[in-house]
């Protein structure tokens, strides 16, 4: 397996358009996505671009979301994951697994399209890791 490029930060908020003010105005971000819904995982998401990565700003969309116990225990948001790119999803999780590594269900689609799961933070120094096929064309 070969790690690939730190694609995004995921950064947890109660309120993304409170969010969106404080990366445009106190930042300085001048290109950010529109919010989307992401039901299948349980969030809101909207996407800050940065000159070299993005933060993906993600908001429970109800109690169920995980985003929401998350939330719980930090109700001023902060940073949920660190997501980095791989060539081969499936390859990745094999080779995670292989190392003993707890790998969070199978693989789905994600917020840019493409195939993600995630790594628990216990076998990660503490870090929720979320690892994502490169999208197509990159």
């Amino acid at each position: 397996m070969k790690l690939g490029r730190l694609n995004h930060i995921g950064v947890a908020t109660p309120s993304i358009e409170a969010s969106i003010a404080l990366y445009r105005d106190v930042l300085g971000a001048t290109t950010i996505h529109e919010p989307f819904d992401l039901p299948a995982q349980g969030v809101k998401v909207c996407f800050v671009d940065t000159p070299n990565t993005q933060i993906e700003l993600i908001e429970p969309l109800g109690e169920a979301s995980p985003i929401h116990g998350f939330l719980a225990k930090n109700p001023a948001g902060g940073q949920h994951h660190v997501c980095y790119e791989v060539p081969d999803i499936h390859a990745a999780k094999a080779w995670f697994e292989a190392k003993g590594a707890k790998v969070l269900g199978e693989p789905r689609i994600g917020a840019h399209g493409t195939l993600i799961f995630f790594v628990h933070p216990k076998d990660m120094g503490g870090v929720l890791t979320e690892i994502m096929e490169t999208p197509k064309g990159h």
